[in-house]
């Protein structure tokens, strides 16, 4: 499959996510107000995303359909996650939640291609992180902060590792999940900024929720045309 007739076949697949993204902005952000509603306005998005791949993952062989469960298990405790930290007392339950989701990438991605310059940057930058915001963390995110954070760099690493500078082997769907890892970090480093350093960080739940649903819809795209991108592999 051409990566042209893959964006033509995606594109209109995507749209009731785009539409759910778009009703969260418009109804929820103005308001900020923890609540049902709230929950399942911030959730749809990722319903959406599973939808999409379980479309996808049936058309697929049966020896690929170990990776696309795996990804749709992670948006699914993803989506545990999101529905968690909409109230502040469930934080640690959507921390583990996210942290379940993580480590489905991580099986999905799995560890060939290694890339082990791509696995030292990761984990270089997810330490300077994590120490940055080790001083402001108290009781159980004290062990909580530095796993989770081995799990994002993890899963960051995996999916960076899985997009090859070959010319043969590039895809758009390869790249999209590469920077839908990174913007992953980015948003969860936007949650620790803010409630780790108390940093007063400007639209600060439209940037955390913008880049979060860039990142699962990145990571949900490494189902399209993965018969063609394993068998090249």
């Amino acid at each position: 499959m051409s990566q042209l007739q893959v964006i033509k076949d995606v594109g209109p697949k995507l749209i009731p996510f785009f539409k759910t993204v778009a009703i969260y902005f418009v109804v929820f952000i103005p308001q900020a107000s923890p609540g049902y509603i709230a929950a399942v306005l911030k959730c749809l998005p990722i319903i959406c995303l599973m939808i999409f791949v379980v479309w996808h993952g049936q058309q697929m062989e049966e020896r690929f359909k170990s990776f696309w469960k795996k990804i749709l298990c992670g948006l699914f405790f993803s989506c545990i996650g999101d529905y968690c930290l909409i109230w502040p007392d469930y934080f640690i339950l959507g921390m583990v939640a996210f942290a379940v989701g993580h480590v489905n990438y991580i099986m999905a991605f799995g560890f060939q291609p290694f890339n082990l310059p791509a696995g030292l940057c990761s984990y270089l930058v997810a330490t300077i992180g994590c120490l940055y915001l080790l001083p402001g963390c108290t009781g159980i995110m004290l062990p909580g902060v530095p796993l989770y954070t081995l799990l994002l760099s993890t899963m960051m690493w995996r999916a960076i590792a899985r997009f090859p500078l070959k010319k043969n082997l590039w895809s758009w769907t390869r790249l999209f999940t590469a920077a839908g890892a990174v913007l992953f970090v980015i948003s969860d480093l936007l949650i620790g900024l803010g409630m780790f350093k108390k940093l007063a960080i400007p639209h600060a739940q439209a940037a955390i929720m913008g880049t979060y649903y860039l990142a699962q819809l990145g990571i949900a795209l490494s189902v399209v045309d993965l018969n063609d991108n394993i068998k090249q592999e």
